[in-house]
């Protein structure tokens, strides 16, 4: 049976529980696993929930629970070194592969993987890359290519690597970096890596570049992709969903009953937001300080477009490895074609730096971000244009404890005086 998320197999069961403000940890409610088959769940609901003495909380208790966290009860030694600490970690945060829980939200993975810990349980796509740094350093190269293998298989099943392995992320991705997993592997155990997750890669590809024959200068966008003349198509965050996020329905169900405009469009542009892993930041907002103006659904981010350029190398050097030149040739094609775009459409001469570009009134973003260091780190940048960026780090991003995400202090998570580890 085809796995489903929790708000289409509980209906109003789980929007009442969301809306009920019941749980200060929402995500309880979501993960939560069905002791019964789910119709004579929604069938005793509707029972019982006429009664005057009902209690939804004891329903729930009594109709659900939940997989306790191996991390639940962990205390830190303080005595250890940071780096003894961080090997203890990992098997703490290690999962084994999974077997399947009828009704759970969990999609099950066939490999070991290592989860960030807390109140999440299941991993998470960008995250991960940054997690194998830290497993190669600890030469734990196995975890690393048994979540290399866990995320080939979710792309084999799914077309996409999910923002996570949970049905309610099935909407959408997160960040590509599938490509850097692969070459963070390629540099442990040698280059037939790249021939043996080609096909994988290729189908990441194909999943940002879906649609991208059907639009023209009259239908300018689909999915993930932009048109912007007949040579350049760019990427943008996209979810397919325009609905409340299941994993926080009662704030979205707020933030929508609240808002004067399209809420299928709040709905998009919020969900868009998340794809992007930057959820949220002033740099996907009109206004800096107001979430209702957000449009990640309208921009074109640096960091994707630097990504997805890496990837078209990524392949192309697969491809070439395989011994297929013509195919290497025709995606470091597109990579050129990419990186040439990058520099004309992300990067302002006025103020020295890679900005965002929103493509529906066709001109550079306002805030900046550290989104503007990728054209550096994938060699895209000039060494003029790599000394104007490190000038405008040292002016507006540098503080004493490290780089800011934006200069701007909107209360966003992802904003000032907030830095974050992946960047």
């Amino acid at each position: 049976m085809k796995m489903q998320s929790p708000e289409k197999v509980f209906k109003d069961l789980f929007v009442d529980l969301h809306l009920s403000g019941l749980w200060d940890d929402v995500k309880v409610i979501t993960d939560a696993i069905p002791m019964h088959d789910p119709e004579i769940i929604l069938d005793k609901y509707a029972r019982e929930k006429q009664l005057s003495n009902f209690d939804l909380k004891a329903f729930f208790n009594n109709n659900f629970k939940f997989s306790k966290t191996k991390a639940a009860d962990f205390n830190s030694d303080r005595s250890l070194s940071v780096s003894a600490h961080i090997q203890s970690l990992w098997s703490l945060l290690e999962r084994k592969a999974d077997k399947k829980i009828e009704g759970s939200s969990l999609i099950p993975l066939p490999y070991p993987y290592i989860v960030p810990g807390g109140r999440f349980n299941e991993i998470y796509y960008w995250d991960s890359f940054f997690t194998m740094l830290g497993l190669v350093r600890s030469q734990r190269t196995d975890i690393v290519e048994s979540m290399i293998n866990n995320f080939a298989w979710l792309i084999d099943n799914y077309g996409f690597i999910p923002n996570g392995n949970r049905t309610y992320f099935l909407g959408r991705s997160q960040p590509p970096f599938f490509a850097l997993m692969v070459s963070l592997l390629a540099t442990e155990k040698g280059d037939d890596i790249y021939i043996k997750y080609l096909n994988q890669l290729k189908k990441e590809y194909k999943f940002w570049m879906k649609d991208s024959q059907h639009i023209d200068s009259k239908t300018e966008c689909l999915n993930h992709v932009v048109y912007l003349n007949e040579e350049v198509i760019l990427n943008r965050y996209f979810d397919q969903y325009q609905s409340p996020r299941p994993e926080m329905y009662a704030d979205d169900y707020e933030l929508g009953h609240a808002y004067e405009g399209d809420t299928n469009e709040l709905y998009i542009n919020i969900r868009a937001a998340c794809e992007s892993g930057w959820d949220f930041s002033a740099r996907w907002f009109e206004n800096p300080n107001d979430l209702n103006t957000i449009k990640c659904a309208q921009i074109l981010p640096v960091d994707l477009n630097c990504l997805l350029f890496y990837l078209e190398e990524t392949i192309a050097k697969g491809c070439a490895l395989k011994g297929d030149q013509d195919q290497a040739n025709i995606f470091l094609d597109k990579s050129k074609v990419r990186a040439m775009a990058i520099q004309k459409y992300f990067w302002s001469e006025n103020k020295g730096y890679y900005y965002d570009y929103n493509f529906e009134p066709k001109e550079l973003c306002n805030v900046k971000s550290l989104a503007g260091v990728y054209p550096l780190f994938f060699n895209i940048a000039s060494e003029e244009q790599a000394k104007h960026v490190a000038n405008t780090l040292e002016a507006d991003f540098l503080h004493s404890g490290g780089l800011v995400s934006t200069p701007i202090y909107s209360g966003q998570q992802w904003d000032a005086p907030n830095g974050w580890a992946p960047l």
